[in-house]
């Protein structure tokens, strides 16, 4: 399977409440247009996430369906993974995925144990492809050496404010995706002033102009969440939002930075040799 099988805009679907939204949520995003579902294992949301795609008019074989497991305290054994694995199909309902993700490399995680159950995974066909997540250029190039599968994403945050260049063009040289989750800084970058007068050059809202500067960049999608039908149907426009090399300019010399995501287990906070940004 090809990296553009993978549409470039998907559904992100964490919250930390109300998880039974995800059933019409998921179900109104795919009646809008959306064709990526992405779910973990810790949102314990899974079995919504597949009841709402059930309950789709859209055939499974057209959605791109992807979850991740190994968060950082879940599961809490390396001989838990399979099992682990097993249960987020069992959760979403489907005999297989697109894309299973190690969520973290963090907890239980090592590369020499917890990727083979990965691999055995891909070739019993429970999952598609295999992708990493919250990973450092070093972790994964440590990955890569281990996986028989190849890789096929990765996933981390990134938006205007945290660009992410150094794993960006990991996944170029490398010929994967990455993946950007919280893509709008959860809401940060409405207010930055550069977005806004690109937006308003554009008639485009904030949202749109930094999911369009996302997937300006080669080998990159993105996965907003959202919960009304209305900012699903917005987000979709940023497929047609073509950004010039000025707006992309001006967006690129933002110099405020901030993480939003920023768990302490996170390789970044424990890998003094690698810097992101």
């Amino acid at each position: 399977m090809s990296r553009e099988d993978l549409p470039r805009l998907g559904l992100g679907t964490y919250s930390d409440d109300n998880r039974e939204q995800w059933r019409d949520n998921v179900r109104t995003a795919l009646d809008v247009g959306f064709r990526h579902v992405d779910t973990a294992h810790v949102y314990e949301n899974e079995q919504y996430v597949g009841a709402g795609i059930r309950e789709s008019d859209v055939a499974r074989d057209d959605i791109w369906l992807s979850t991740k497991t190994v968060h950082h305290d879940v599961p809490s054994s390396v001989e838990q993974v399979p099992a682990a694995i097993d249960g987020c199909l069992d959760r979403l309902g489907v005999d297989f995925v697109d894309l299973l993700y190690v969520h973290w490399p963090s907890g239980i995680y090592d590369h020499e144990t917890v990727l083979p159950a990965y691999d055995d995974a891909y070739e019993a066909g429970k999952t598609r492809n295999v992708g990493l997540s919250n990973f450092t250029p070093d972790l994964l190039d440590e990955a890569m050496a281990v996986l028989d599968a190849p890789l096929y994403a990765h996933q981390a945050e990134m938006h205007p404010l945290l660009p992410q260049r150094e794993l960006v063009a990991h996944a170029q040289q490398h010929d994967y995706t990455f993946v950007a989750y919280s893509p709008l800084a959860q809401g940060e970058v409405f207010d930055v002033p550069e977005i806004r007068d690109v937006a308003e050059k554009h008639d485009a809202t904030p949202p749109q102009v930094s999911l369009a500067w996302i997937l300006s960049h080669d080998n990159v999608a993105a996965i907003p969440k959202a919960s009304s039908r209305e900012h699903m149907v917005q987000n979709l426009a940023a497929l047609d939002l073509d950004l010039d090399e000025e707006d992309i300019a001006l967006i690129d010399s933002i110099d405020r930075q901030h993480r939003v995501i920023d768990a302490g287990h996170g390789p970044w906070n424990w890998e003094d040799d690698v810097t992101q940004g």
